[in-house]
């Protein structure tokens, strides 16, 4: 285990890091890849969609969603299917929902290739299915006009306010996932092999917010519908 979270955290080559732990690289990385597939299957026990409930007050809007894009090499042939506008490269964009009522990691869609696949084609490819009868989400300008979202140019000066302090803290869940040089870095590894990577971070920063470092509170979003 501590092998994989040295690969997730620090994401050195196999060689540095088979030096690092003392065995060879071949060993290194069959444990590493085992071990991640292991931890990347509970997100089927710890990411809930119902846990968006826990808490809830009462409000149609129950989550915030936004699409977070992460670093892979330039395919070959190039093709601006892959292009990620954000660092203006190749990417892999998953699509995170969290509990606007206790900040809990709630659902996640991908990989998708960021040129291809818009947040709001991914919104409506699947998370729009699963709200509720007369549910919404909180998200980003970049989902306006797009049906069952709230974003910040709607409601009430007080209401725009609480929609922009929601998707703050989502940023900061986002930003805790980059904070794993797995994720932060080009990734170098198969990139069908990326999924299993960042659903063992999804995974492992869940467990923390579960137990004692949740993102900050926030109060809940008064609907602007």
């Amino acid at each position: 285990l501590l092998w994989t979270l040295h690969f997730l955290k620090v994401y050195s080559t196999e060689r540095v890091s088979a030096i690092a732990v003392k065995c060879n690289e071949k060993t290194f990385r069959e444990t590493v890849w085992f071990m991640l597939k292991g931890i990347a299957k509970l997100d089927n026990l710890l990411i809930k969609w119902e846990n968006r409930l826990i808490g809830d007050s009462g409000q149609r809007c129950r989550v915030t969603v936004d699409g977070v894009d992460f670093p892979i090499p330039e395919p070959t042939p190039f093709s601006k299917k892959w292009y990620s506008h954000k660092f203006e490269g190749a990417g892999i964009r998953y699509e995170i929902a969290i509990s606007i009522f206790n900040g809990w990691i709630v659902s996640y869609n991908g990989p998708f290739q960021c040129g291809a696949w818009p947040d709001r084609k991914i919104f409506k490819s699947l998370l729009i299915w699963k709200l509720a009868h007369g549910e919404c989400v909180v998200a980003d300008r970049g989902y306006k006009d797009t049906r069952r979202v709230c974003h910040p140019d709607m409601g009430t000066p007080e209401q725009k306010r609480a929609m922009e302090v929601a998707r703050a803290r989502h940023e900061t869940v986002n930003g805790r996932l980059k904070n794993w040089e797995s994720m932060k870095r080009v990734f170098r590894n198969n990139r069908d092999k990326h999924h299993l990577v960042f659903r063992s971070v999804l995974v492992i920063e869940q467990i923390k917010i579960q137990n004692g470092r949740p993102p900050f509170q926030v109060d809940p979003v008064v609907d602007p519908i």
